[in-house]
């Protein structure tokens, strides 16, 4: 069997990743700093996703990702989002300490996880059946896309709620 390696190019998405993933993992927590549970649950009188809900969705991401990396660790909040699961009305999702919490918990175990892949997982095929061709390295590239765009959305969130902007220090 052939062992695959990693080109050049693709070392540099992967550190390129890793980077965003670092800068993500410190923004997140900014970006809910102050936000209370109560505030987290309004949609501001429209169908958008509201701040927990985007929350807890990054949250699974990023332990589904480990998932797929050998990191075998769940969210508490997992039975709310698992099978990529959109938001109900009607229900009164975790608080954004549970979150934090385990956002705290799985984002060192993914870094890792992530840094150490290795090239047959990266050359590996999508897991999430995504796109025609892809494998899990550009896989991971959309997840950082996601949660820059998710994060960004928390950010306007906190803006319209009269919360001061994210910091990003």
């Amino acid at each position: 069997m052939e062992t695959l390696t990693i080109s050049p190019v693709q070392q540099g998405m992967l550190n390129a990743q890793l980077a965003m993933y670092d800068l993500h993992t410190l923004l997140f927590i900014n970006v809910l700093e102050n936000l209370t549970d109560k505030d987290a649950h309004n949609r501001l009188g429209t169908k958008a996703n509201h701040p927990a809900w985007l929350a807890g969705s990054l949250v699974q991401a990023r332990f589904v990702l480990a998932n797929i990396l050998g990191v075998e660790k769940t969210q508490q909040a997992n039975d709310l989002f698992k099978d990529y699961a959109g938001i109900k009305d009607d229900v009164t999702y975790p608080s954004l300490d549970s979150y934090r919490e385990d956002w705290n918990m799985i984002s060192p175990l993914l870094r890792h996880a992530l840094a150490n892949a290795t090239p047959d997982q990266l050359n590996g095929p999508d897991p999430f059946g995504m796109g025609e061709g892809m494998n899990l390295l550009e896989v991971i590239t959309f997840c950082m896309d996601r949660e820059s765009y998710c994060i960004g959305q928390l950010g306007l969130f906190r803006r319209l709620l009269g919360y001061p902007a994210m910091r990003y220090q």
